[in-house]
């Protein structure tokens, strides 16, 4: 992080020189991958006294393991960070050894440990109290994630799978393998944790992969020096990466699905509702209205409601990709920030997998963090009659614009993207660095709008040297808020540090008041919000919902005698949803 350090605002970010079409899509990615909804499923995990290995299909990062974990018998939780250049074994699996890069660990009333969540997809051992003739249960809320899968070439590999049950049972390692046997060749071994002390008899090798079966909440070591991406004999990519995330815009989600066996596959798919939020966090408001799109002889595409379970037929080794959109006149739910949340279940007929996609949406509003340009085009003229002149050229002034879930607008002079220091370091939004969480600095992202005195936030409320602002973000509409840059604000430009005449002291020295070497300045602005773009604008879609705009006003009292008008237009693009942010 940078702190203010000019007065001209040069250099106070690497952001600030980006083109806004690259700065856009930087902080997109970074979102993309750090943002989460939830939406719950609950997996009770049996254990034995001892090492066991389980495998986690949803995250829980969403709380600490103390919490999480409150059965005392659980003492030990190590988790595996696959790490081909460093791990390997041959006839056993590598034994879990502390302070390497292959294990994070957690060690109950300890606070020396490297884990304090458990993330999703990945694999965990579990140490028991007792022997292995002790069994507990443990009940681990969590929101389902797409499953993912990358098999190292080192052939030291903790995995789990999204296998069906069956009635009782679950596939066995040979049919499920059937289209990546590389995985369980006879010159290989795969190892399973079956409780008591680490040794000869735990991990345990199998002892056939023709009747031993995959449970879906276990994780096996296999010793396979193979690389891929097997996870299911149907492998899902969806054009979202986090899921069938519509957000508050979003419209249509399609899902790749390729049939790896010979034969043809009859997938299933099926709408589920969402368990409710554990304490603490966001309630599921309803099911999301997720629909059915297909695609008519006539071209025509056709929507309708998921209700119930269905199939799709795929030909053997043959993808289909699939269409899913939503049904936003069903949300009714009269709260402006109602989360929607349920899971799209994918399974085959084989009785093979069973992978769980998370659903969310929320209501359109245009809560959220907006980052643009108004482009001043045109200025009055006092040498000319006070007449309002065209510029050249467009001069930018960049805008960082808040709207919350109740529909409050907050212009902003700075703003962090990053995990936040309170409560469980969600990712968020906040106008102080102090308000991030100090080990996730290196990874937050920074914004300013230079043209600002530092650490406004102008909220429309009047209060000491802001005055009171009006309108709101509504499309037709109008905001107007004014920025005041006192006389011996470092921002304002009749300021010059190491200048007699504009340091605002006196020939000893001595601190003057205002008027004097420097002025106060008071800039109002108006954003008129317009349902199209402006001329010139060359955006074609997305206005009004992810891309708003329209026409830009500015009055400035106290650089000239006289008020000075400014115009021209403004565009800003929306880069989060997230209708809170922290501020003083």
């Amino acid at each position: 992080m940078k702190s203010h350090s000019s007065k001209k605002g040069i250099g106070m970010s690497p952001l600030l020189n980006f083109p806004m079409k690259k700065l856009i899509l930087a902080i997109c990615s970074l979102l993309l991958t750090t943002l989460a909804h939830a939406q719950w499923k609950t997996t009770t995990y049996t254990l034995k006294g001892g090492w066991n290995a389980i495998y986690l299909h949803g995250d829980a990062s969403y709380d600490t393991i103390d919490n999480l974990i409150t059965n005392t018998n659980v003492t030990e939780i190590w988790r595996w960070n696959s790490n081909p250049s460093q791990v390997g074994y041959t006839a056993t699996p590598s034994a879990p050894t502390p302070n390497t890069p292959e294990w994070s660990t957690w060690v109950r009333g300890a606070d020396t440990g490297t884990l304090t969540q458990l993330t999703g997809q990945c694999a965990y051992l579990v140490k028991c109290s007792g022997t292995a003739n002790s069994t507990f249960s443990v009940s681990i809320p969590q929101k389902p994630k797409p499953p993912t899968a990358t098999w190292v070439r080192a052939g030291a590999n903790l995995m789990g799978f999204p296998t069906k049950l069956n009635g009782n049972s679950y596939p066995t390692f040979t049919s499920y393998f059937a289209t990546f046997p590389a995985s369980i060749a006879s010159n290989t071994k795969v190892y399973q944790y079956i409780g008591g002390d680490l040794g000869s008899t735990n991990p345990a090798p199998l002892f056939s992969t023709s009747s031993d079966r995959i449970d879906r909440n276990k994780a096996y070591w296999f010793s396979s020096e193979v690389t891929g991406n097997f996870y299911a004999p149907a492998q899902i990519t969806l054009s979202l990466a986090s899921g069938f995330d519509y957000g508050r815009t979003g419209s249509i989600i399609t899902a790749r699905v390729m049939n790896r066996n010979k034969v043809a596959m009859t997938l299933n798919i099926a709408p589920e509702l969402s368990e409710q939020a554990p304490g603490g966090q966001e309630a599921v408001t309803a099911k999301v209205p997720i629909t059915r799109r297909s695609l008519g002889s006539d071209g025509v595409w056709t929507e309708s409601l998921i209700g119930g379970a269905y199939t799709e037929t795929i030909a053997a080794n043959a993808s289909v990709e699939l269409s899913f959109g939503i049904d936003r006149t069903q949300m009714t739910t009269p709260a402006g920030n109602a989360f929607y949340a349920s899971l799209l279940r994918f399974s085959d007929t084989g009785n093979q997998f069973d992978i769980l996609m998370p659903v969310t949406a929320r209501k359109t509003s245009l809560a959220g963090l907006w980052v643009g340009e108004a482009t001043v085009t045109a200025v009055e003229s006092k040498a000319q009659s006070n007449t309002v002149k065209p510029t050249a050229g467009g001069f930018p002034l960049r805008y960082l614009l808040h709207v919350t879930d109740d529909g409050k607008a907050r212009v902003l002079s700075q703003v962090f993207l990053g995990s936040l220091a309170a409560g469980t370091h969600d990712f968020g939004i906040c106008t102080r660095e102090s308000d991030l969480q100090v080990a996730a600095k290196a990874t937050a992202m920074r914004m300013v709008s230079t043209h600002l005195p530092l650490d406004r936030v102008l909220d429309g409320e009047a209060d000491a040297g802001e005055p009171a602002g009006s309108g709101s973000v509504a499309i037709p509409g109008n905001l107007t808020r004014t920025i005041v840059v006192p006389y011996d604000d470092p921002a304002n430009p009749f300021v010059h540090q190491y200048h007699p005449d504009h340091d605002n002291k006196d020939a000893n020295g001595a601190q003057i008041g205002p008027n004097i070497e420097s002025y106060d300045i008071t800039r109002e602005v108006r954003f008129n919000f317009t349902p199209a773009p402006p001329a010139g604008s060359g955006v074609t879609r997305a206005w009004g919902s992810n891309v708003i705009g329209g026409n830009y006003f500015e009055t400035v009292t106290g650089l000239h005698r006289q008020t000075i008008q400014l115009s021209g237009t403004f565009e800003l693009k929306r880069i989060s949803e997230l209708g809170s942010i922290v501020t003083p």
